[in-house]
Parts: C-alpha cells; structure tokens; sequence
C-alpha cells in the first residue's frame, strides 16, 4: 500500500515543485485629491525699488493734479465769468500740445510727458465740466432774471409806425390794493382811470407794464379796461431782476424808444430807461386825487405834435 500511495503522490509533488511561485503585486495607489485648483498664475515677484518709486510718484502727481484743478475750479469761480474761462481753457489746450513727445524719446521723457499731460488734462476736464455746469445755472437762473424774450411786444403794424407807445404801471398809478384783517385783499380804481385810459387810447398804443405776477395783473386788467383800451399786458416776466428789485427795460418792447413814455408813481425807481419816464404822485387811495386827469392834456400835445 505504501508503494502505490507514493507512486501516486510523486507525480503530484514533482509538478507542484516545477510550477513557478506567484508573486503578489500592490496596485499602484490613486493620485494624490487635489485640495484647491486655480487658474491664476502664480503672483508676480514684487517690482524693483525704481518701478515703486516711479509709481509712487506718478501717484503724488496724480493726486496733486486733481487738488490743482479743484482749487483753480474754486478760484475760477470766484475770479472769472465763463468768457474768461473759455479763454483760459484755449490756453490749457496749448499746453497739452507742448506735453506731447516722439515716439524715439526715452522712458524718462515718455515718463515726464504723462506727468505733465496728466496735470495739465485734469484741470481742463475739470474746468471743462465746470463751464458746462456754470452755463446751465446760469441759463436757468436767467429764466427768472431777465426779460422773458428780447422782443416783449409784437411788430408794430406798417400804418402805425407814426403812434406813440404809453407804458403804464399798475399798482399805485391805475389802482391801489389794499389788505384788511376783515375783508382780505381788495383793489381800488383811481379817480379818472377810466377817462384817462379812453381818451388816450385815441392817440396812443397803451401797454400796462408790471412787476406782479400775471395772476395778479390779468383779472385785474380785465376788471380795470372793460371797453379794450389797453393793447397789452406785461408782467413780472418781462422785467429785469436786478440788485433785488424788478425793472421796466423799455428797450425789450421792439419800439421805437423815442416814441415810447412810461407813466409810473415810481417811474424813476422802476426803470432802466429814466429819459423815457413820466413820473406821477403814487396814489394811496386819496377820494380827492386829480393826477390822471391832469396829465392827459400834455399826454396829448406829446403825441400829437411830437414828430
């Protein structure tokens, strides 16, 4: 039995010796996880110390430019009108031709010229944007200061051109309003307003010229010329703001100024042109006032023998 076991088991042992031993490998192990990914180079070493000094300066620069511009703004403001300003603009305007360089300068000159153009460009947009913004105030204000066109009246027809303009105040000449606690605001004819603006009327064009509020002076014109004596009607609009008071600028009418009177109990006061003005005795609600009345008679010569 022991013969055939062995004769059995050798073959068997034989081939287990003649196969090759199998050697264990490891797997290469996963790439590393990568924790944070950018797309950015990595930064930049810092500048030389002569590229930080440049930049430092040509911030200095900068900033000194813009203090510059606003305080030639500041003086500007208070020194010149825009006249002025558009002149000294046009000479900022040659100074940034005289910045300008070629293209063979060197770093250092290129580097000058940006310093000097630099200075030189800030305050003239500042200086640009300021006349612009002054322009528009100013324009706007203008609106509330002068006259409201530079022909107030219509052209005088062909057949006309021989008449006389009469330009009457309202307040104090024609009426008088006067506030009471009781009745409010209320406005009073003068004596002989009436007479005085019909019989006119004949010899002259008859312009009522105030300085109230055209809500005031219309329905108080309409009351006062019941018969269409009077052509026009000009009010605060038409007057010249000046030094806190309304003016009468009878060169704004498109007439002939010498055929033009102003009647007024404050003519003197309320007019740029004084040769045209008639003064009269400013009425404060007087029953016995004859002052109308008695200025139709040389109203009447003037414009009758006056050629």
């Amino acid at each position: 039995m022991s013969r055939a076991v062995r004769s059995r088991l050798l073959p068997r042992l034989s081939k287990s010796r003649t196969t090759p031993a199998v050697r264990s490998f490891s797997s290469p192990s996963p790439p590393a996880e990568t924790l944070i990914a950018s797309d950015h180079p990595p930064p930049a070493p810092p500048p030389p110390p002569a590229a930080s000094k440049s930049r430092t300066f040509l911030k200095v620069s900068v900033s000194a430019a813009v203090a510059a511009a606003i305080g030639t703004v500041a003086y500007a403001s208070y020194a010149y009108d825009v006249e002025e300003l558009e002149k000294k603009k046009a000479g900022y305007l040659r100074w940034v031709g005289d910045c300008s360089v070629g293209d063979d300068a060197s770093s250092f000159e290129k580097f000058q010229a940006t310093v000097c153009s630099t200075a030189v460009k800030v305050p003239l947009k500042t200086i640009e944007l300021y006349i612009d913004t002054r322009r528009a105030i100013e324009d706007h204000v203008r609106g509330f200061t002068e006259p409201s066109s530079e022909k107030l009246l219509p052209d005088l027809h062909p057949q006309e051109q021989h008449v006389f303009t009469l330009v009457l105040d309202l307040n104090e000449t024609l009426v008088h309003s006067d506030w009471t606690r009781e009745r409010g605001w209320r406005t009073f004819k003068r004596p002989g307003v009436d007479a005085f603006l019909e019989h006119l009327a004949k010899f002259y064009e008859i312009v009522v010229y105030s300085d109230q509020l055209s809500m005031y002076v219309d329905p108080v014109i309409e009351r006062l010329d019941q018969k269409g004596c009077i052509r026009y009607r000009l009010a605060r609009n038409a007057t010249l703001y000046q030094n806190g008071k309304h003016y009468r600028d009878l060169s704004k009418l498109n007439r002939n100024p010498s055929q033009v009177l102003y009647v007024s109990g404050h003519a003197l006061e309320s007019s740029l042109q004084p040769e045209n003005s008639v003064p009269i005795k400013p009425w404060k609600l007087e029953n016995d006032d004859t002052a109308l009345l008695d200025l139709i008679p040389f109203l009447e010569y003037v414009a009758v023998h006056t050629c």
